[in-house]
């Protein structure tokens, strides 16, 4: 399939599922960016118009299709301190430059370094967000009257129930109308969408950051742009392989970046705040059928929709209804079959996740959980590997010619183990170093080999290195006046 075709099959190839599917996505939008607007400090609006123009930018640029990206807790967080200290205009700098980062990371193909994100680290990830979606709703719920709880509960019988029944419309759509008529025929103590925070009543515009452009602006917004872009591009390419995963398909990673920092951009000249992939939004979308980009169009277009021509509607919504689709959207996103793999895998896997998914929890900074879960891996693999160095010894019926044979991986971790395995004492005066089976890795192997060395020719030892691999021989030749016997 050419790209024009494959581009053209990702917008129309299932016009009717991603339309409401992204509808869908829209309402998930709504709670959520309107709560992680108070987190950064922000008017809702500026939380609503970001979701709104992302989609929309994202849907032609990005390289994800099917994935809902909008205003984002994560960067929501780093952006808090920024507001708090100098205002909203510096945010919307540090938006533009945030942008201009992702851009720059997509040319120099930084997404590259996902692939050192192993899937313990990802299901860790994937089960933090559940519990945080979740966890979100919990405020909902507290110092209300019974209503909510029936409202809710209804909500989540007529989510899950109606497919079984009836799946030309996706359920929680189906759960915001009939909720809402309840409520309007009924009327009853029940927060609407109007109390979480005050709606747009205006198109988006351009705007310019009203701040001085000065060396000392760029300092100040710099480390927060930095820390919003890599944030940004960390959960959007997290996201964007949960959605490979689950549909089975492949994405450029690259273009979703590129297409992140595009729509950042945007959102920065329209007066948003920095967003990226919402996991929770996308499982939504994900789970009603949308695949295509229509479907990341139709959640921000539709999302502007109701929140200027149909505002008067949008702010009946009971809370209840749009908690209810959140608690779907947790159950669905949390992956239950990491708990019985609990039992099942190796340790190591089992404390990844775990520290993955209380590190995230417990500071709801998504990428130090999963810098945490590549740390703890590494070091686990590197301990892994290290344990599988083996060095033994022979020595000639003469008794001058001791031979070492030295099997594994031998790079700072083992370094240490492979010295601890020669005798600088040794009565043979020939030390033969066999390393066929092994492969010098890094730095640390080849000071500790040239040191070794040089301790056993200082004890009047004759050395030779044999066997090294191509590799291994051009690592000492060029750090180490070592020859290896030919």
């Amino acid at each position: 399939m050419s790209a024009f075709a494959r581009y053209r099959q990702e917008w129309f190839g299932n016009i009717r599922r991603d339309t409401l599917a992204g509808m869908v996505g829209t309402f998930a939008l709504i709670p959520e960016v309107i709560a992680f607007s108070f987190v950064a400090g922000v008017d809702p609006a500026v939380g609503l118009y970001a979701s709104f123009v992302i989609s929309v930018v994202i849907a032609f640029t990005g390289g994800r299709p099917g994935m809902i990206s909008g205003a984002a807790g994560s960067v929501a967080l780093v952006a808090a301190a920024l507001v708090r200290g100098h205002g909203v205009q510096y945010l919307l700098a540090a938006t533009l430059l945030c942008g201009l980062l992702q851009v720059v990371f997509g040319i120099l193909r930084l997404h590259v370094l996902m692939r050192y994100v192993s899937r313990p680290v990802r299901t860790g990830f994937v089960n933090a967000l559940a519990i945080l979606i979740f966890s979100a709703q919990v405020p909902h719920m507290l110092h209300v009257t019974w209503h909510t709880y029936a409202m809710i509960a209804l909500g989540l019988v007529i989510i899950y129930t109606l497919p079984r029944l009836f799946s030309a419309i996706p359920s929680p759509l189906i759960c915001i109308v009939v909720l809402t008529v309840v409520s309007i025929l009924c009327p009853m103590p029940l927060h609407t969408v109007a109390d979480l925070g005050r709606l747009p009543d205006s198109l988006p515009h351009l705007v310019w950051p009203d701040v001085p452009f000065s060396l000392d602006t760029f300092n100040i917004i710099a480390p927060y742009a930095l820390a919003m872009a890599s944030v940004g591009v960390l959960e959007s390419m997290m996201t964007a392989r949960v959605v490979d995963d689950l549909t089975e398909t492949h994405s450029s990673k690259r273009q979703e970046c590129m297409g992140l920092g595009i729509a950042n951009i945007a959102v920065g000249l329209f007066g948003g705040i920095a967003g990226c992939g919402m996991i929770g939004q996308t499982v939504g979308n994900l789970r009603y059928g949308g695949r295509g980009r229509l479907s990341t169009f139709v959640a921000g277009a539709f999302l502007l929709l109701l929140m200027v021509a149909l505002r008067p509607w949008v702010a009946q919504v009971p809370v209840a209804a749009l908690v209810a689709i959140m608690i779907m959207v947790s159950a669905s996103t949390f992956s239950w079959s990491s708990l019985r793999d609990l039992v099942h895998h190796p340790r190591t896997t089992s404390v990844i996740m775990l520290a993955t998914v209380a590190v995230v929890v417990g500071t709801h900074d998504l990428a130090a959980g999963v810098a945490v879960g590549v740390l703890l891996n590494g070091l686990f693999f590197a301990f892994q590997v290290s344990g599988m160095l083996s060095v033994s010894n022979t020595l000639s019926a003469d008794g001058q010619t001791r031979t070492y044979v030295v099997n594994g991986q031998v790079f700072f971790a083992s370094s240490d183990s492979f010295a601890d395995a020669f005798d600088l004492h040794d009565t043979a005066r020939h030390i033969m170093i066999d390393l066929t089976h092994a492969h010098i890795w890094d730095m640390t192997a080849v000071g500790m080999l040239e040191e070794l060395i040089g301790k056993m020719e200082a004890q009047g030892m004759d050395v030779q290195l044999i066997g090294l691999n191509g590799a291994s021989t051009r690592l000492l030749a060029k750090h180490t006046r070592l020859q290896p016997a030919q």
